[in-house]
């Protein structure tokens, strides 16, 4: 039985290039700001994934609850991630990340 095949109880095999898909080559490295915070990245990456890489969890506090929000589906649908980018609000899982980005906290106030 292949390493790699969905019935393996050990999981899929890791490649060797670590958990990302296809080259396993970075983007340039670039800054962008999250609350005023300088975050580091790299071109091609979501901002919500930067986010996550870089420690940051929580994007918003929901206007209803007041819990604190963050990413969830990582594929647009849930809304969770909304955040204001470059003045538009927006999905941080489907905005990339660009030099000298100026994203805020989203709808609901500031992170916590």
């Amino acid at each position: 039985m292949s390493s790699d095949s969905a019935s393996d109880p050990s999981g899929p095999a890791v490649p060797a290039s670590g958990l990302r898909i296809g080259s396993g080559e970075r983007g340039q490295a670039v800054e962008f700001f999250f609350d005023g915070r300088a975050v580091r990245a790299y071109a091609g990456e979501s901002v919500a994934c930067a986010l996550f890489a870089a420690g940051i969890r929580a994007l918003r506090v929901s206007p209803r609850t007041a819990s604190v929000r963050g990413m969830f589906c990582l594929m647009g649908s849930c809304q969770e991630c909304v955040v204001v980018a470059g003045g538009r609000r927006v999905a941080a899982c489907q905005e990339p990340v660009r030099a000298g980005l100026d994203v805020r906290s989203g709808a609901g106030g500031g992170t916590r």
